[in-house]
């Protein structure tokens, strides 16, 4: 495979990546509930005696959670665009933005979702395949041509 091949497989899959991302933005901003059963579980409490107690927790998630979509959004598009620009014409220190980016982002989203057993944790853990596959053939169109990351 050639170098320009490996390049935009690279890219596409890195975009991928950022769409997932804001897909799971727009997710946290219009479909997301305030707590999903599997909070209150993690909590040793249910959603309604959550609810009873703290009456305003949910209004305040929603917003958080509204912020964090905006920022996975953000992400995204910023991962898109690294993917079709940078990334994919190989210009040094690329590689190294998209495995920090996607380790910090999609990445520590799994793993905190792992540390709490969430019930999202295997499709997230799903969802960094993109970031995986894009890191593995930037690095071996690198090892080809020699380093660029």
């Amino acid at each position: 495979m050639t170098g320009v091949a490996l390049r935009s497989l690279a890219a596409g899959a890195l975009a991928v990546g950022g769409l997932i991302l804001i897909g799971m933005g727009l997710w946290f901003i219009f479909m997301r509930p305030a707590l999903l059963p599997e909070d209150a579980r993690y909590m040793g409490s249910s959603v309604v005696k959550i609810h009873d107690l703290l009456p305003e927790l949910a209004p305040w998630l929603r917003r958080v959670f509204g912020v964090l979509g905006g920022y996975m959004i953000a992400t995204g598009l910023l991962t898109v665009h690294v993917a079709m620009t940078t990334f994919r014409s190989g210009q040094r220190g690329a590689t190294m933005i998209a495995a920090v980016s996607g380790l910090v982002s999609i990445g520590g989203m799994a793993v905190a979702n792992f540390a709490i057993h969430s019930d999202f944790r295997w499709l997230l853990l799903v969802f960094t395949l993109p970031w995986v596959v894009a890191l593995a053939l930037s690095w071996a169109d690198a090892g080809r041509m020699g380093p660029r990351a």
